[in-house]
């Protein structure tokens, strides 16, 4: 269950909300603002999202804002005409902060949101923009290249230390490929030397020929760590936490499956200080990691939007989503500081997928599984009034386990007597 940290409520004249992505992530931002009395609305432009299916709020099938950028504007005209006022839009998801960058003059008339704020929101939104964004204002990244040919990869791989890995602009593009490619639905690629780079950038060249070389940032999964906060439209910070992440899905270099809440004020000063200077406003998830090598807090990317990991600070006392929606509407707030730490956070789906190929590479132990979940647990994907959604979730984790079993079965099977 959620616990409101304090017993303000929205007022029933106050502005309702448009939740752009209805995906797990969205659906949490807008379940923790019904919560607190706010009226909420989602989008999205994939039916199978579980927005459509939820409990919380009510979900509308919209236009695909990269591919029906015109049709997409008129929806969203639409809808603000319809609700009857002004609603707060936020975005959840990378499209959904692209299309408002893109579109910002246009929906302003229709919505609240800072028109600034969301400029920098789509240039964050591009790894292109976003890693040469850090470096100019200090914030270490890896060895970073923009790539738009093979020359360029093999130009970049000649002082690259390896492995090295390969990302497209926005994750959106390789979930775009052909079926069957490879790629298709990756966050990135890893190559052990150019040989294998250059194989996988054949693999997007003739569908997304832009993409990111970078060299990796050496260290294990728990030295990765996430800064979750809100910037107000004055610049000052509204709240913020640190979690460290204990698993992730893929393994190395996929989103977080289990993390815990933490105190580390050197990330929370770099994070801080990058944000405060490009005038971030609203909210953001920057995920870091502390290189093996040297010891330096270094970006692995930004997510200027809310997030998946982010859903955490709610358990810690901090309401990022309700925070930002008290700043955009004008009802200044208090900061909030996070006072909970005693728990863990699991996105179920993601923690039943890489639990067991976490056992295989030896970089678990049973004793050291069941010593991980000793702590209180709270939910990404598993919420039982929500029980339609987490019903499917629970779908998917039994079809994920039932895989893992026959795949053990037959490993047994096939080793000799």
């Amino acid at each position: 269950m959620l616990k409101i940290v304090d017993e303000q409520r929205a007022g029933s004249d106050w502005p309702p909300v448009v939740v752009a992505s209805v995906f797990q992530t969205g659906l949490n931002l807008m379940r923790d603002l019904i919560h607190r009395g706010v009226t909420v609305i989602g989008i999205d432009c994939d039916s199978r999202n579980p927005g459509f299916h939820s409990v919380y709020g009510e979900s509308h099938l919209c236009p695909d804002p990269d591919r029906s950028a015109v049709e997409w504007l008129e929806f969203m005209k639409t809808l603000a005409k319809r609700i009857g006022r002004r609603p707060l839009l936020i975005a959840a998801s990378d499209q959904f902060v692209s299309a408002m960058g893109t579109h910002a003059a246009a929906l302003k008339p229709y919505y609240i949101f800072s028109e600034e704020a969301v400029q920098v929101q789509a240039a964050l939104a591009t790894k292109e923009q976003q890693y040469p964004l850090a470096e100019r204002h200090g914030f270490p990244i890896p060895r970073t290249a923009y790539i738009q040919s093979a020359q360029q990869l093999i130009e970049f791989s000649r002082d690259a230390q390896f492995p090295c890995l390969l990302k497209p602009r926005h994750q959106r593009e390789w979930d775009s490929l052909p079926v069957g490619n490879p790629l298709r639905g990756r966050k990135l690629i890893t190559g052990e030397n150019l040989e294998e780079l250059l194989g996988y950038y054949e693999l997007a060249r003739a569908y997304r020929p832009d993409v990111m070389a970078q060299e990796i940032i050496a260290g294990p999964d728990d030295a990765k760590y996430c800064y979750l906060s809100v910037y107000a439209r004055d610049g000052s910070r509204l709240g913020y936490c640190v979690v460290r992440e204990h698993r992730c899905n893929p393994v190395m270099f996929g989103s977080a499956s289990l993390v815990e809440p933490i105190i580390d004020r050197e990330i929370a000063d770099v994070c801080d200080c990058f944000l405060r200077a490009i005038q971030y406003v609203g909210l953001c998830e920057i995920e870091v990691k502390r290189d093996a090598r040297d010891g330096k807090v270094k970006l692995i990317e930004v997510n200027p939007r809310f997030s998946g990991t982010g859903d955490c600070a709610r358990y810690m006392g901090v309401e990022v989503g309700w925070l930002h929606y008290l700043d955009m509407i004008g009802k200044r707030p208090e900061p909030m500081e996070a006072g909970e730490f005693d728990f863990l956070h699991v996105t179920l789906l993601r923690e039943v997928a890489a639990v067991p190929v976490y056992l295989r590479k030896g970089l678990l132990t049973f004793e050291g599984l069941l010593r991980s979940y000793r702590r209180p647990m709270k939910f990404y994907d598993f919420d039982a009034r929500d029980w339609r959604v987490t019903t499917r979730t629970l779908w998917e984790c039994g079809k994920i386990l039932g895989v893992e079993i026959l795949r053990t079965l037959r490993l047994k099977a096939a080793r000799p007597s």
